[in-house]
């Protein structure tokens, strides 16, 4: 529930299970990164006009509010929240074979851009490889103990990508090449 009162205002937010921690804390920035990255997968599904991409948005969606639950628990807390595993990670990996198959990917770098949508999901790709820098801090402070995390948010960017491509595909769109042939060649 939302603290309306102010109770923020020291500086700290709450923690799931109880607790509060100061709001630069590395837990704090972890999860705080991974709602970013579920507020720009849902500017790309309110974007894109093609209802797999928008279903595939919403499950990614679910999925960073789970992990984010997982990252706001006190870690001295005897709440289990939900908890990022093997099988949340291969349910990404099959999304991305399948859409795969369906998706010519680019020789090299591109520009982001082609489609509001793919543009909003690049967006995403690059909130989350944020969340995967701060959730290994996070991880290496001794806060958190979960591989599967770091895992999951790995597979995650790399969806978006390929999700994103496959939303230009679907629009009838081409990325462009993010460099351009030298001066004088053909």
């Amino acid at each position: 529930m939302l603290d309306l009162a102010g109770g923020g205002d020291d500086g700290t937010t709450g923690l799931l299970g109880g607790g509060r921690a100061a709001k630069d804390d590395p837990r704090i920035e972890a999860y705080g990164t991974v709602d970013e990255a579920s507020s720009a997968i849902g500017l790309a599904k309110s974007l894109s006009t093609h209802a797999r991409v928008r279903a595939i948005c919403e499950e990614l969606q679910r999925g960073l509010y789970a992990l984010g639950a997982e990252l706001a628990t006190n870690p001295a807390s005897k709440t289990s929240f939900a908890t990022t595993t093997a099988s949340g990670v291969e349910r990404l990996e099959e999304v991305m074979a399948e859409l795969e198959k369906s998706v010519g990917m680019p020789d090299g770098f591109i520009l982001p851009g082609s489609t509001p949508a793919s543009a909003a999901m690049d967006l995403a790709r690059a909130i989350t490889r944020r969340a995967e820098r701060r959730c290994l801090a996070l991880e290496h402070q001794g806060g958190f103990d979960n591989p599967e995390v770091r895992r999951w948010l790995n597979r995650l960017s790399l969806l978006l990508f390929v999700l994103a491509r496959y939303e230009e595909g679907q629009s009838g769109s081409v990325p462009k090449a993010a460099k351009t042939r030298a001066r004088g060649s053909s």
